[in-house]
This record gives C-alpha cells, sequence and structure tokens, in this order.
C-alpha cells in the first residue's frame, strides 16, 4: 500500500513542477539556446538537442522510471541516434527530480569518459541550485561543442544540412500546456 501512496506522492510532485518550468526557461531563454545550438552547429557534424520536462508522463510514475529511463527515450523518440556520423547528443532535464541526464551517441561518447561527463553535470546543476539555468545550460553547450568541433569538424562550409531542430523540446504534460 505505501508504495501506492509514493507513486502518488511522485506525482503531486511532478504536476507541481508544471508550473515552475515557464520561470526556469523563459521564451527568451528557450529562443537564446535554439541560436546557440544552429550557430554551433555550423562549426561541427554534430547534432545537439535539449529536452525539458517538468515532470515525468502518467506512466512513467506508475511503474516508477527513472530520470535516465525517459531521457534514453526522448534520445529515440528525438531521433538525436539517426545523426549521419552518430555523433547525436541530448541534454535532458527532469525538473521535479532534479535530474540531469546526458545522452551521446557511441561517436561523440567514445571522446569523453564517464568522469568528464559527471563533471559536465555537477557544474550544471550547481549553476541550476543557484536559479541559473539559462547560465548552466549555455556553458553546458558551448563544452558539448568544443568538444564536437575537436572530433568532427565541419569540413566544408557548404555542407551544413542539419538534421535535427535546433528548438529545445518542452514537455508538459497537463493537457493543453506543451510549448
Amino acid at each position: 500500500m505505501s508504495n501506492v501512496f509514493q507513486r502518488l506522492a511522485r506525482l503531486v510532485r511532478h504536476r507541481w513542477a508544471e508550473q515552475h518550468l515557464r520561470k526556469a526557461l523563459p521564451p527568451a531563454t528557450l529562443k537564446e539556446l535554439e541560436l546557440l545550438i544552429a550557430k554551433s552547429e555550423l562549426g561541427h557534424t554534430g547534432q545537439v538537442r535539449i529536452c525539458v520536462e517538468a515532470g515525468l508522463p502518467w506512466s512513467y510514475i506508475w511503474r516508477d522510471a527513472t530520470a535516465r529511463e525517459r531521457a534514453l527515450s526522448q534520445f529515440a523518440k528525438l531521433h538525436v541516434w539517426d545523426t549521419e556520423h552518430n555523433n547525436g547528443v541530448l541534454i535532458y532535464l527532469l525538473l521535479a527530480d532534479h535530474a540531469i541526464e546526458i545522452v551521446a551517441d557511441r561517436a561523440l561518447d567514445r571522446t569523453m569518459n564517464a568522469e568528464q561527463w559527471q563533471t559536465l553535470i555537477s557544474d550544471m546543476q550547481s549553476a541550476f541550485q543557484g536559479g541559473h539555468f539559462s547560465m548552466g545550460l549555455v556553458s553546458a553547450l558551448e563544452r558539448v561543442n568544443r568538444q564536437l568541433q575537436a572530433h568532427f569538424p565541419r569540413k566544408s562550409a557548404a555542407n551544413t544540412q542539419r538534421n535535427l531542430p535546433d528548438t529545445p523540446v518542452v514537455q508538459r504534460h497537463l493537457p493543453g500546456r506543451n510549448r
């Protein structure tokens, strides 16, 4: 019985986080991130996506899924894995659980060790704890961009076709609230 109460408490916490999403990432910040991603992808062949969710969908909460499981699902759903050079990366934020997950495709993942990825996540967490969501994400994007430029530089300015949208994905799970 306590498991049911734990799930219900988690559901309430995840729905409560919906109201904080716009404050954490206002439209101006989302636009800044979109432009930064677009600009960065001119210098490398990687694909960068950001996905932010206030809380998990009900089905994930009910089966007690983790932020990592959801990030892997979004990595697939957003086609980050489906890049020509296997060098896509997803930065996933789950506000209700204060979780940050980075999912990198295999070619990019080979260029950084687990400690480097964890340092990037820890630095983002520090910025977020201080209420500096924009600064934390911009810093993370700059570091990922440097890694992509070092290992996957764009050889020709003529070939700047990008496979995936640059706009950050913001998921809300209350009816009529996605943007």
